[in-house]
């Protein structure tokens, strides 16, 4: 028996339970993995309010983590058992082991250690495909990031200033602008009481950013877009205040002739050869020392509740991890 975070109804942190389960021998083209470390993000909390739907209760929850690979089933050739493994996007990594798919995990380099795997797998990949893929990012370019001082935040902005854009970061304490500029941010923005469209202009010479990655959504909106130059991309890639809903697509004309684009990472490592560029190019970045990955707070397994807690309310920096108590 190992312990898994179960829920049998959506709701606040407190619908998530600690149980014993038993994990079943993995079949064809699965693994069986010993969880070392788990990464906590925000599409966990839009899946444990139920924005994103869930096909059956109880569930387990959590999309990314690191691990060792204690059994394999049939027919899989590219992990071995003892293999050092991680994976994103894929539901039930709060869990002290678990059932996987092998087509779904990577290698750990011996550079990395399990605990900053566990950060990176779904955070990094997703400042990957925002800077590699969505937008490509280009020397000179003027970005716009929002929750600069979280942990996706934290890798787009030292990724993007090795691309050797100029970064514009939006925090809500001047703590977490500080880390910001200690990022490769040039500069912050104090999002509740400066004017974002306004501090955007000023940074820019008039101009606007080329490209605003935004992961808020419909509280931040209008100021994304008023941010823009003509012609410049508002990547809503989170919803961390809400979803967007009844949105004019004609605003885009009358604010510049701008595009929208709503990515979502599950596309990015749908296909094998996607998911193993994106991770190379990232393991890339780290092991030369363009990103530091920061992670800002742990929790045990069974701290869950507080985790999602202090994540909701802004009480944390960079990346924050989960330790199984096993």
């Amino acid at each position: 028996m190992s312990i898994s975070i179960r829920m049998y109804e959506t709701g606040p942190p407190e619908v998530m339970k600690a149980e014993d389960v038993q994990v079943e021998k993995p079949e064809a083209g699965e693994i069986h993995i010993r969880h070392t470390a788990i990464g906590l993000n925000f599409i966990d909390v839009y899946y444990r309010k139920g924005l994103y739907p869930l096909e059956e209760f109880p569930v387990t929850i959590g999309m990314e983590g690191a691990g060792v690979v204690e059994s394999v089933g049939g027919g899989i050739s590219n992990v071995n058992i003892g293999d050092r493994v991680a994976y994103p996007m894929s539901l039930g990594a709060y869990s002290e082991e678990r059932i996987i798919s092998a087509n779904q995990v990577i290698k750990i380099p011996p550079s990395i250690d399990d605990s900053t795997a566990a950060a990176i797998m779904l955070k990094g990949l997703t400042a990957h495909y925002l800077l590699r893929r969505t937008y490509q990012v280009k020397p000179g370019d003027n970005i716009l990031v929002y929750a600069a001082a979280g942990g996706v935040g934290l890798i787009l902005c030292q990724w993007a200033k090795h691309l050797g854009a100029k970064v514009i970061a939006c925090v809500g304490s001047p703590e977490k602008a500080e880390l910001a500029m200690s990022n490769g941010c040039e500069h912050t923005i104090l999002y509740r009481n400066e004017n974002i469209p306004k501090k955007v202009d000023e940074f820019t010479g008039g101009d606007g950013v080329d490209v605003v990655y935004d992961s808020v959504g419909p509280a931040t909106l209008e100021g994304s877009l008023d941010s823009l130059k003509p012609f410049g991309l508002l990547v809503s890639y989170g919803n961390s205040s809400g979803p967007i809903v009844n949105f004019n697509p004609a605003i885009l004309s009358t604010k510049g002739s701008l595009y929208l684009t709503r990515p979502s990472l599950a596309t990015h490592v749908a296909k094998r050869s996607m998911f193993e560029e994106g991770t190379k190019e990232l393991f890339d970045v780290i092991n030369n020392g363009y990103v530091n990955i920061k992670i800002g707070q742990t929790y045990l397994l069974e701290e869950i509740t507080r985790a999602h807690h202090d994540l909701e309310t802004r009480n944390t920096i960079g990346s924050t991890v989960l330790l199984p108590n096993g």
